[in-house]
C-alpha cells in the first residue's frame, strides 16, 4: 500500500509540472505578441508624426501657407477666450512649423495662446492680469484689432513679394497704429531681408523698410 500511494503521488507531481510548463509555454508567445504590438504602434505614431514634420517643413520651403486660417486660428482663440478681444495675432514658424501666437485681453485679464497651424492643437497658455489703469475695457478698447474683411494671407503674401521684389514671404505680425490695423510681412530674398507694412483690410502698402 505504501508503494502504491508514493507512485500515485509521484504521478501528480509529474502532471502538475507538465501543466505548469505547458502554461508557462504558452503566455510567452501571448507576451511577445503584446510587446509586438505595442512597439508598432509606436512606430505607427512616430511615422505618423514625422510625415506631418516633413509635410509643414516641406511647404514652408516652399513658399506654402499653413492648413489652418488665420480666421481658424482666430476662432479657436476665441472659444478659449469669449469675453476677449484679439490685440495681437503672429504667423511664424519654429522647427520647421507653422504656429499661431495669439494675445488678447478681456476687463481684467491678458492671453496667450500659442496655436499649431497645421492641427489646431493648443499650448504655452498664459494668463496675466492687468494692470489696474489698464482694466475694466480700457486696454481692450485701446488695443482691440479689427478683424472684419481680412484680406486673405495669400492675397497679403502676394503684395507684400510684390512689394520687396521677389522673394519669400516667412512672418506675417497682425497689429494696430492710429486705429489702423496692419499686417507687417517679412519678405526673405536670399540675404536680402524686407519687411512690409499692409493695411488689412484694404491692401494698402503702408511702409516697406530693409534690413541692412
Amino acid at each position: 500500500m505504501k508503494k502504491t500511494t508514493i507512485l500515485f503521488g509521484i504521478a501528480a507531481l509529474g502532471l502538475l509540472a507538465g501543466c505548469t510548463q505547458n502554461n508557462t509555454g504558452n503566455s510567452e508567445p501571448a507576451q511577445n505578441s503584446s510587446s509586438s504590438s505595442a512597439v508598432a504602434s509606436s512606430s505607427e505614431t512616430t511615422s505618423s508624426q514625422a510625415v506631418d514634420r516633413s509635410s509643414s517643413s516641406a511647404a514652408i520651403a516652399n513658399g506654402g501657407l499653413p492648413t489652418v486660417t488665420v480666421e481658424e486660428a482666430i476662432q479657436v482663440f476665441q472659444n478659449k477666450y469669449p469675453d476677449a478681444a484679439i490685440t495681437s495675432l503672429d504667423l511664424d514658424t519654429s522647427f520647421g512649423k507653422y504656429f499661431y501666437q495669439v494675445e488678447g485681453v478681456d476687463d481684467t485679464n491678458e492671453f496667450e495662446l500659442k496655436i499649431d497651424a497645421e492641427t489646431k492643437e493648443t499650448s504655452e497658455e498664459r494668463t496675466e492680469k492687468l494692470d489696474a489703469d489698464e482694466q475694466n475695457g480700457v486696454k481692450k478698447e485701446a488695443d482691440q484689432l479689427d478683424l472684419t474683411n481680412l484680406l486673405s494671407l495669400e492675397e497679403i503674401s502676394d503684395s507684400a513679394v510684390k512689394e520687396a521684389g521677389g522673394g519669400q514671404a516667412t512672418d506675417w505680425d497682425l497689429d494696430k497704429e492710429m486705429n489702423v490695423t496692419y499686417w507687417e510681412v517679412k519678405v526673405e530674398d536670399g540675404n536680402k531681408k524686407t519687411n512690409v507694412k499692409i493695411n488689412a483690410q484694404t491692401g494698402e502698402i503702408l511702409e516697406t523698410e530693409q534690413d541692412d
